[in-house]
């Protein structure tokens, strides 16, 4: 049987430490009538186990047509390709961090933390501007480049129910300089989210915030 946890309507976490396999990114699926979107893949191991999560919880007619990268980090891309091949969606990526994707880079993409090995991933959507709107189903999400912990860090917003939902991911970093990571766009891309006032974080390693209070905390833990 799949585990996951709905967070509010149309948004699930399928994916994540605790529900597919250890050292996993959270995994996120978010839906627009007939089509949904996951965010982030997990390092791959758990791939049979995130695909009977979303089973569980997919409305029966909804299919899967994008996987939203919100960084090149192994714990977050290991497992597309696997998630390409089964669902036939297509991947999204900031061209920043594309580079490392396509080429394989086990240093970059922190690979080699986890001992294992990033295979090259095609990525068929390089967003390569600030900020892009991503249609699908009967809404949409807005991707926003936030560099700092990779050099392209993207985040997504979706409004659900009147909520803005923020995925924010690794927004705790680290930064480390195999990751080209930089503290100076790191801090102003946590004061951008702050910005965004979202009511509802979908963090990378610690599970859903709701209350934009509590969102605006968390985010602001890290300035100092």
């Amino acid at each position: 049987g799949g585990r996951a946890v709905k967070i509010i309507e149309d948004l699930w976490q399928v994916g994540g430490e605790g529900f597919t396999a250890p050292g996993d990114a959270a995994v996120y699926m978010v839906r627009f009538r007939h089509q949904a979107a996951l965010i982030d893949a997990g390092c791959g191991p758990g791939h049979r186990q995130l695909v009977d999560n979303v089973s569980a919880c997919l409305p029966p007619g909804t299919d899967i047509t994008r996987l939203l990268l919100t960084h090149c980090h192994f714990d977050h891309t290991g497992g597309a390709a696997a998630i390409r091949d089964h669902y036939g969606c297509r991947i999204t990526a900031h061209a920043k961090d594309a580079v490392y994707l396509e080429a394989g880079d086990s240093d970059v993409t922190a690979a080699s933390w986890y001992g294992a090995r990033m295979l090259p991933l095609r990525i068929d959507e390089k967003i390569t501007s600030d900020r892009e709107t991503i249609p699908f189903g009967s809404g949409e999400v807005i991707a926003y480049h936030c560099p700092g912990h990779s050099p392209g860090s993207l985040v997504y917003t979706a409004v659900l129910a009147g909520q803005t939902v923020l995925f924010g991911q690794d927004i705790h970093g680290p930064l480390h300089p195999s990751l080209l990571s930089d503290r100076s766009q790191y801090r102003n891309s946590l004061k951008f989210l702050l910005s965004l006032e979202a009511d509802i974080l979908c963090e990378g390693h610690f599970g859903a915030y709701k209350g934009s209070e509590n969102v605006q905390n968390f985010i602001r833990q890290y300035l100092y």
